[in-house]
């Protein structure tokens, strides 16, 4: 029998050889994570310890093609929270928990941020919200107010203890020197979402919270206006809240961009379109309150100026634009000023389009300029179950080809689109679409829209659920030669069919950027201006079109706007029939006639008329370009 001493012993010697096993282990793990894995711990137990922070790089300045600041850069003051000090994490903590329970009260939102929400004009709850992003790097500053007033300014310095987290910055943000000058054009900026970080590029390291272009050249050059950001290394305690910076990298600011906009154009082409506004009230048009107009070079598809009523102040969105300004801008009432009409929206282009109507006719034989045509001011060619009316009830008596244009009779186009109609080939269609019709221009500016040019196979898909109305009918072809039923286009393109047709029938891209600049202001690249389409137009139906476009500015249906104009200018008015709303007033040209420069388009939503709203204001839009004087018309034109 083993006595007490000896089983004393043995137990010993078990527990011993634990000890020895368990030491055993701890030290070849010990030495496991020294020798095998020492640098990946060490790299943990640094990143631990060190986090970085991004340094925003200013944006890039927008000029105008002489060089003249569109938007530049300013420093003001702002007010930025913490996130780091101690009363503001424990907010943010609390409001990041699944339990509903521990959500910080109206008190403890009082408590920390009253005093600053008071002195900024926002409510503690508005404040909690910028700082508690959970989108935002954990340690960068949450900006909460900019361009703060002086006055505040010094009391949340000298009052520092009692706002916790509070601090105030210098930062850049966008400037308007021209205030909504061009702002269509321009753009605005504001924090990229969710949306914008999916579809960006990864190189550009983007992260939610940073600001980047949300619409015109702002978006369109994001890469190129955007900098390169910095980053400051910072030493961070066990609990998390920064010692020391330890590396700091400075930004590299976004490149200047110079556009092909002429800032003195383009004043005059915003105060003509509020003039076209103006005197479509003048004339109980009231319910006119937008409309676009655009100049183009018939050479190079520059665009000198691009305007669109109404407009916006693109300074509402530093910052952050407040939910009640946001509603204003995208309510209906307001008639959507974000949009850029020029490019975003598409109308029944009206007579504007009988260029076109006329141009195919010459070219496919259909009609020719002696040709002469009869205007009774009713028309009955698809038989008298279906007459149509010209705009002059009265009619145009007999008339010819070159007549039909200068006073835009519409029985000759009739006649020209029901003779295509029976040609059964779809011709005036595919000729449209020589001229960039029914597809984007491919301008370099985000949201535009391709118009529409119907046939037989979209209207068959248009009415899928009503195959009683998918039948091309005579009597579409025909709307369509005078520019209506479901025809659409944006200005831009009539703009662009206008400068093709002066350009010899070579259409230019249109384009609104001219150079990016390097850090030394020169140029570093320039935009090279290339071919949309070669429409194959000969050269001596270009010159019949020219000719008519011509009588229709000195002695047809836009003589009145151009009365006493020095330089000879090729023109056509449009009056377009919109269901349910007054008529929509067009006017497209290019001048010099003989020697074109620039095309303009401008339309007037429910105007009234193209020869006596929209013709004056392109009139002076040209006037400015050419060297001519400005002045106010009041006119009787009338015609479609």
């Amino acid at each position: 029998m083993t006595t007490f001493q000896q089983q004393l012993k043995s137990r010993f010697a078990a527990l011993g050889l634990i000890v020895i096993l368990v030491l055993a282990s701890l030290l070849l793990r010990l030495w496991s994570m020294q020798v095998l894995s020492g640098e990946k711990y060490a790299a943990a137990a640094k990143n631990n310890r060190i986090r970085e922070i991004s340094l925003d790089a200013p944006r890039g300045r927008i000029l105008d093609r002489n060089g003249k600041e569109l938007v530049t850069n300013r420093a003001t003051l702002a007010v930025s929270i913490d996130p780091a000090n101690d009363e503001v994490r424990e907010l943010i903590i609390s409001g990041q928990s699944a339990d509903k329970a521990d959500d910080p009260t109206r008190a403890d939102l009082e408590r920390v941020f009253g005093g600053v929400a008071g002195l900024l004009g926002m409510t503690p709850q508005e404040v909690f919200e910028k700082v508690a992003d959970s989108r935002v790097e954990a340690l960068r500053p949450r900006v909460v107010a900019i361009d703060v007033p002086l006055d505040v300014v010094s009391q949340l310095s000298e009052r520092q203890q009692e706002f916790p987290g509070v601090r105030i910055d210098e930062v850049a943000v966008r400037e308007y020197p021209n205030g909504r000058l061009g702002a269509h054009v321009i753009g605005y900026t504001g924090e990229i979402s969710e949306k914008q970080m999916a579809a960006s590029d990864p190189t550009a390291a983007y992260e939610l919270g940073d600001i980047v272009g949300k619409a015109g050249v702002e978006a369109q050059y994001e890469n190129v206006l955007q900098g390169d950001k910095g980053r400051r290394l910072i030493e961070v305690n066990a609990s998390g809240k920064p010692q020391r910076v330890i590396e700091e990298q400075s930004p590299v600011p976004g490149r200047d961009i110079r556009l092909t906009i002429d800032i003195e154009v383009q004043k005059v082409a915003e105060q003509a379109l509020a003039d076209a506004l103006a005197e479509a009230h003048r004339q109980n048009f009231r319910k006119a309150k937008a409309g676009s107009a655009v100049v183009i070079d018939v050479k190079t598809g520059e665009v000198l100026a691009m305007a669109s009523a109404p407009t916006y102040d693109p300074a509402v969105f530093l910052g952050g634009i407040s939910q009640e300004e946001w509603a204003r801008l995208t309510d209906k009432a307001s008639e959507y000023p974000l949009n850029n009409r020029v490019v975003m929206a598409a109308y029944p282009p009206a007579s504007t389009f009988k260029v076109i109507t006329g141009l195919a006719g010459l070219q496919y034989d259909v009609t020719n300029s002696g040709k002469t045509y009869r205007c009774a001011g009713k028309w009955v060619g698809m038989g008298t179950q279906w007459p149509k009316m010209c705009w002059k009830h009265s009619g145009h008596g007999s008339i010819s080809f070159d007549g039909g244009v200068e006073e835009s009779c519409d029985v000759v186009f009739y006649e020209i689109g029901y003779e295509f109609y029976k040609r059964k080939a779809e011709e005036l269609q595919s000729f449209s679409r020589t001229f960039g019709l029914g597809s984007d221009t491919g301008i370099d500016l985000p949201g535009e829209v391709s118009g529409r040019i119907p046939d037989a196979a979209w209207k068959k898909a248009f009415n899928e659920n009503y195959p009683e109305y998918q039948t091309w009918l005579p009597g579409d072809t025909v709307n369509m030669s005078i520019g209506q039923g479901d025809t659409l286009t944006t200005p831009l393109q009539m703009a662009t069919v206008y400068a093709g047709i002066a350009n010899g029938g070579t259409v230019m891209t249109p384009h609104v950027l001219k150079d990016v600049l390097g850090s030394d202001g020169k140029v570093a690249r320039s935009y090279e201006p290339s071919v949309l389409v070669n429409t194959g137009v000969s050269a001596p139906n270009l010159a019949i079109m020219k000719n008519a476009l011509v009588r229709v500015t000195t002695q047809g249906t836009g003589a009145g706007a151009f009365q006493g104009f020095g330089v000879t200018v090729a023109g056509k008015t449009g009056t377009a029939e919109v269901y349910g709303k007054d008529d929509y007033a067009w006017f497209c040209a290019f001048a010099p006639a003989q020697t074109p420069k620039y095309a303009v388009a401008v339309v007037v939503e429910q105007g009234g008329h193209g020869g006596s709203v929209t013709a004056p204001a392109a009139r002076n839009i040209l006037a400015k370009l050419l060297g001519q004087k400005i002045v106010t018309v009041h006119t009787t034109d009338i015609s479609r």
